[in-house]
């Protein structure tokens, strides 16, 4: 009986409790790190998302809207396509200085306010610095260079249109189809990238872009009509 005792005890002391499969799975679940669903972060996105959109709905609208008012005046071609090409120079260019100014005087506000901060909290001032590089701040000459980039993507559309037909009727009506094509597609990109719905986006920029377009042409062919020789 002692030995049947002593071996009943060892065998209880070595005995191991298996645990349950679920339970464990469950356990192991809590302990690992969810998966990254979707980990983008749509505020810092939008810092290059905004001027590229606006660069290119920008050079869009704008060379469209200049081309239906020469075509208001004007039926010669080459009339629409020179007016066209000096709108989409002079409109990168613009763009990109605008940008660099906007973004740079923002760049400045929060590097001041940043320091303030860091000198108020008692570091020394290679310590701010240090900090500041490591800060996402805005790149102004990356602003710059994608509205100058996206304003001449989006100004290329209604030159080709402009460019390559010769009669005039069917010259103007390309001129807004391609137009009103290529302001879905940006509104359609933009509101996929920012996460935002993308019937309100592309309905929104493209009314707007028949409303410059419409008033452009309108307020040319009324001046024309006045008297005033062009």
């Amino acid at each position: 009986m002692a030995g049947i005792a002593s071996c009943g005890l060892v065998s209880l002391d070595h005995v191991e409790v298996v645990p349950n499969n679920a339970n464990g799975k469950d356990d192991q679940k809590q302990f690992q790190e969810p998966e990254e669903e979707d980990n983008v972060d749509y505020s810092k996105r939008a810092q290059w998302l905004r001027a590229a959109l606006l660069g290119a709905n920008d050079g869009l609208i704008s060379v469209a809207s200049l081309l239906m008012s020469v075509g208001a005046v004007k039926t010669d071609g080459k009339a629409m396509l020179l007016a066209g090409f000096a709108g989409s120079v002079a409109g990168a260019s613009s763009m990109a200085i605008g940008e660099f100014v906007s973004v740079y005087t923002q760049y400045e506000v929060e590097v001041a306010q940043m320091k303030r901060d860091k000198s108020n909290g008692g570091g020394n001032e290679k310590d701010i610095e240090m900090g500041i590089e490591k800060e996402n701040l805005p790149n102004p000459f990356v602003a710059a260079f994608a509205s100058a980039l996206s304003f001449s993507v989006g100004a290329l559309g209604p030159l080709l249109a402009a460019a390559f037909i010769k009669d005039y009727n069917i010259r103007l009506l390309v001129l807004v189809a391609v137009a009103s094509l290529a302001l879905v597609v940006f509104g359609g990109v933009g509101a996929v990238l920012g996460k935002v719905p993308v019937v309100r986006s592309c309905v929104r920029i493209l009314l707007g872009g028949w409303m410059a377009m419409a008033i452009s042409y309108a307020l040319t062919k009324l001046v024309a009509s006045s008297g005033l020789e062009l």
